[in-house]
């Protein structure tokens, strides 16, 4: 995998996996077993309710969303009760909001 931008789109666990092959060499069941565990640990930590800081990247918290009486299922228009439940929140850390500040849309790219 060469480094120059991928085209817009989803970046799988499973490209997470090649890329680290691509850069190690190493075992790609090492790799995915590695990432597992990565993912694992950060779903435990966020089940306790701790915050995950990567310096650099972001923070991940889980943050409650208040009860609402007055919600609407979208299929059936039915008014529903939602209680109060977990989120998970993410802020981009200071190196990643500059990483992509100068993406643009293209659509929007001619408007002054």
């Amino acid at each position: 995998m060469p480094d120059q931008p991928l085209p817009s789109g989803k970046f799988t666990k499973a490209d997470i996996i090649d890329a680290l092959y691509e850069k190690t060499g190493m075992n790609r069941t090492d790799i995915r077993r590695v990432v597992d565990l990565v993912f694992n640990k950060m779903k435990e930590a966020l089940e306790q309710r701790q915050i995950i800081e990567l310096r650099g990247f972001g923070t991940f918290e889980v943050k409650i969303r208040k009860a609402r009486k007055q919600a609407r299922n979208p299929k059936t228009g039915e008014n529903i009760v939602v209680n109060p439940h977990g989120v998970v929140t993410f802020r981009s850390g200071r190196e990643l909001k500059q990483a992509v500040w100068e993406i643009r849309n293209e659509k929007w790219e001619n408007i002054s």
